[in-house]
């Protein structure tokens, strides 16, 4: 059984990657760079030389790589088709909205809200067909609020968790065996807040937890997963406080978050 992971040269689509491929996966693995994908192939063949581990590099913030990315990945599976999907790949732009660049900009939600849904709708019609299958999408607990000064990041997360849950109550509903899940970690100790131009302060839980507790929930067909303790109590608490004060309150905890220029 295969499964796709995007994203999968670092972090969190790295370690879903590896932990996918101690639960007896064969892996797919995709992002821009094909040489730190190989270097995580590496890693997981070196742990389980048993596994079947392919690299597919693609752009996913061009449409056009979004349907080769699936075209391809199906091929490779065959008959047996993808049996477990990570959407993982994704990117975040910080500043003023009237100050962040729009490119940029642009390529964050090609990549973080339109591959997703590409991806989403191609593999989701293979699986209700076979009646088997796993799709994770990667959200973030940003995916509950707006968030002043990280304006598209936010966005775009809300756009990943509201389809998902979507997604996993029509499924629900027609019965369908297939499991749709979101992950929404807080802080994670991974490369994605300097990529981003953010500088983060505090705790922040480790890529591997957030991977481990991803799969599992979607494993378990969870809707929404939360890794930690403490996110699920913040996520709780910023939606009873309302949607002003609790942007208001964001815009205080994000435009502390610049980092170096």
């Amino acid at each position: 059984m295969y499964a796709l992971v995007t994203g999968a040269s670092a972090g969190i689509g790295m370690e879903m990657a590896k932990y996918l491929g101690t639960l007896g996966y064969d892996l797919i693995l995709s992002a821009r760079s094909e040489n730190r994908l190989e270097q995580t192939r590496r890693v997981i063949l070196g742990r389980y030389p048993d596994r079947s581990v392919h690299l597919m590099p693609a752009d996913l913030s061009r449409r056009e790589e979004c349907f080769r990315l699936y075209r391809d990945a199906s091929a490779l599976a065959g008959d047996d088709g993808i049996s477990f999907v990570a959407n993982n790949a994704g990117m975040g732009v910080y500043g003023l909205f009237l100050e962040t660049d729009l490119e940029k900009e642009l390529d964050l939600i090609d990549l973080n809200v339109t591959s997703v849904h590409i991806l989403s709708k191609l593999f989701l019609r293979d699986m209700v067909k076979k009646g088997r299958g796993v799709l994770l999408n990667v959200g973030s607990c940003a995916g509950f609020m707006a968030g002043p000064t990280f304006s598209s990041y936010y966005a775009s997360k809300n756009y990943v968790v509201r389809l998902t849950e979507a997604i996993h109550e029509e499924l629900r509903r027609a019965g369908s065996p297939v499991k749709v899940s979101c992950l929404c970690p807080g802080p994670t100790d991974t490369a994605f807040n300097r990529n981003s131009g953010v500088a983060v302060s505090g705790k922040q839980i480790s890529a591997v937890q957030a991977a481990k507790e991803g799969v599992d929930g979607a494993l378990r067909g969870k809707m929404i997963v939360i890794p930690g303790r403490k996110m699920p109590i913040i996520v709780t608490a910023s939606r009873l406080m309302g949607e002003h004060l609790s942007t208001r309150i964001n815009y205080l905890l994000q435009v502390k978050k610049a980092g170096p220029s």
